[in-house]
């Protein structure tokens, strides 16, 4: 049996492995399925088709699972999913997704989401990330994986954000945040990149001068982004070694939208 509080609301419909716990006056839908290991705080409200992974915390007064704010939705079965390992803190509100889209929202493993962050419908979050308090991604954000979110960043809707980014407090993006990039302003503008998080993640000195050398070629020399691209591309024939890295930020700019470019 799940370790349930008395006055928590568990719909008999609900799947939860016997290794979930449950704090007080929590309620919890029919559609809702919550992996081992995971235990929920009081006064959450967790709804909709949501499904969570394994040894999850999510703290008390959280909303997850509740429909999208968006006119359009007419009670489709769209979902969200919450990987594994994830700490959820206070007030966060996760909507499910919209059916204009992916139809689900998506968080991976291992974040560390603080307290009042929103995810909008159809919002992707990757792997090993930070959102500190207040962040808040409007609908159909992607986010990869280790990016960290200082306070109060505000991310307009269908923006991308690259693997290793990182804002600044107050930061507003109204364009795709490459991966590496560090940015900070209202528009947010590239300041430098990321370097400092690399090498705490294990990159070289090689691969970082090469990380170095791709924030010269988009943000130091006065390049169109079709010919930053192309000089970006060239950089993994000189170090093999930085050829996950180049392909990283190649892919990146291969899918930014021109009418909403990147952060400058």
């Amino acid at each position: 049996m799940a370790n349930i509080h008395p006055t928590a609301v568990v719909d008999p419909a609900a799947e939860l492995d016997a290794s979930v716990s449950i704090g007080p006056y929590t309620v919890i839908g029919p559609h809702v399925k919550v992996g081992a290991g995971t235990t929920i705080g009081a006064h959450c409200v967790i709804e909709g088709h949501t499904t969570i992974g394994r040894d999850n915390r999510i703290f008390q007064f959280n909303s997850l699972g509740a429909i999208p704010q968006d006119k359009k939705y007419a009670g489709e079965p769209c979902e969200l999913i919450i990987g594994d390992r994830n700490t959820i803190r206070e007030f966060c509100t996760f909507n499910i997704g919209s059916p204009g889209d992916l139809g689900k929202t998506v968080v991976g493993d291992d974040n560390w989401i603080m307290a009042y962050v929103h995810l909008a419908h159809d919002c992707v979050v990757g792997n090993k990330t930070i959102f500190a308090n207040n962040s808040q991604l409007a609908g159909h954000v992607q986010v990869g994986d280790w990016v960290i979110l200082g306070g109060f960043t505000v991310v307009h809707q269908f923006v991308r954000i690259g693997d290793h980014a990182m804002t600044a407090m107050c930061s507003l993006l109204f364009a795709d945040l490459p991966p590496f990039v560090m940015c900070q302003g209202q528009p947010a503008q590239a300041r430098s990149m990321n370097f400092e998080g690399l090498r705490r993640r294990g990159f070289s000195a090689e691969r970082i001068a090469v990380v170095k050398r791709m924030h010269k070629a988009l943000y130091r020399d006065d390049l169109t982004l079709d010919l930053a691209r192309q000089r970006i591309g060239g950089l993994a024939a000189e170090v093999p070694e930085a050829q996950q890295d180049v392909d990283l930020m190649a892919g990146f700019l291969d899918q930014v939208n021109p009418q909403r470019g990147i952060v400058r």
